[in-house]
This record gives structure tokens, C-alpha cells and sequence, in this order.
């Protein structure tokens, strides 16, 4: 049950609304007299509360721009045309929603194909994002003198440690070895996002089952 105490209270708190004045020439509280909804937006009859002058206000939302992304999800890429706000600057490391995902801006690219870090949406001539809500971790089984190669889909942030063990494709296996865009690791921990491929071992046979064996 909400508290109607709140709610009182909330309705009692007075909206207020900050614009340059143009009599003013400074920022100053206006209250909103009228308000006509227009092309999505709206126009308001506003009046400045220090020297009483009235005036309109124009808000419209910002006309959409289309840029051309290349999107990566693991081994997987493909064009898509993707709508944005022409006054947001886009930004490397921006992560934004499409299709339901996550996606982190990679590469930005102008005209000549000029890399840049931020760009206007207007002067984008093609990015590159790379999905981020999910990972694809190659992976090496290695049983005696067989190998065989596999993906290990994972959060970016579920931690994977050397040593532990863990299960898949229906098997349990030991993580031998982590390697990341540095090197390769014998111990330690490192988080999906980190990990370029994972190294499994079957894990030790208990001991007991070695006396069976004997």
C-alpha cells in the first residue's frame, strides 16, 4: 500500500520551471500560464517571475538521424541502419539498447574514413559496436591427446577462477589455465570480459576410484 501521507505531499510541491528570459537576459523561474501541445512538442505561454514578462517557449523533440553500425555478437556481425537523436553526441564506450541487447560503441568513423572519439550523428559515415550484456568465451577440452574447441556463453562479470571446477556440455571439467589479451595464467581469477579462452581439464579422479581401478 503507498503512503498517502507522500502523496500529499508530492501533490503540494510546486513545479519549478528555469528559462532564459529574453527581457531579463538571464536565467531566471517562469511560471507556465498556457501550454498547446504542437508537432509532437508544445508550446508554452510563459511569464518571468522577476520582471513579468511574457513570452513563448518552442520544445520540440529533436529530428531523428540514421547511422550505419556494424554490429558484433561473438563471430557474428551485421549492418544495421540505427536511429538516434540528431542533437546526441555519440560517444566511444557509449552502450546503448537495440533488439533487446546491450551494445558498446567501438569505432567511430567520419568521412575519409577518420577515426574519431565523439562524433555528431549527422557526421557519422559508419561505427562499429560490439554486444556487452553478453560473452562468448572460446574454449579448449582437453582430454590426454585429444583436444576439441567450444564457446562458453557468460554474464561479462561471472568470475572465472583456475583450478575450479566447472560443467559443460553435460561434462565437468577443471580450468586449467585463463588466457586474456596479455597472457596466459596458471592461477587466479579474471571476469568473462577478460577472457580470451578458457583451457578445461577433466578433473582429478577421487581417490577412491583410483584403489577401484588398481
Amino acid at each position: 500500500m503507498e503512503d498517502a501521507t507522500h502523496d500529499t505531499d508530492e501533490e503540494d510541491e510546486e513545479l519549478v520551471h528555469v528559462e532564459e528570459c529574453p527581457s531579463c537576459g538571464t536565467e531566471e523561474v517562469h511560471e507556465i500560464l498556457s501550454e498547446k501541445e504542437v508537432g509532437g512538442g508544445a508550446d508554452y505561454r510563459v511569464r518571468c517571475e522577476t520582471c513579468s514578462h511574457v513570452h513563448l517557449i518552442h520544445v520540440r523533440p529533436p529530428k531523428a538521424v540514421i547511422v550505419q553500425f556494424t554490429l558484433s555478437d561473438g563471430a557474428h556481425s551485421s549492418n544495421e541502419e540505427i536511429e538516434v537523436d540528431e542533437d546526441e553526441v555519440i560517444h566511444i564506450g557509449d552502450v546503448f539498447d537495440h533488439a533487446k541487447m546491450l551494445w558498446r560503441v567501438q569505432t567511430l568513423h567520419l568521412k575519409q574514413e577518420q577515426s574519431v572519439r565523439y562524433a555528431d550523428p549527422v557526421l557519422i559515415v559508419s561505427a562499429w559496436a560490439v554486444r556487452c550484456d553478453l560473452v562468448r568465451i572460446k574454449v579448449t577440452m582437453t582430454r590426454g591427446e585429444d583436444s576439441a574447441s567450444s564457446i562458453i556463453e557468460s554474464d561479462p562479470d561471472t568470475v572465472f577462477s583456475c583450478g575450479t571446477i566447472i560443467e559443460h556440455e553435460g561434462e565437468k571439467w577443471r580450468i586449467r589455465a585463463i588466457h586474456t589479451g596479455i597472457g596466459r595464467t596458471l592461477t587466479g581469477r579474471r571476469e568473462a570480459a577478460e577472457i580470451r579462452r578458457l583451457f578445461l581439464h577433466p578433473p582429478p579422479v577421487p581417490r577412491n576410484r583410483r584403489w577401484q581401478r588398481d
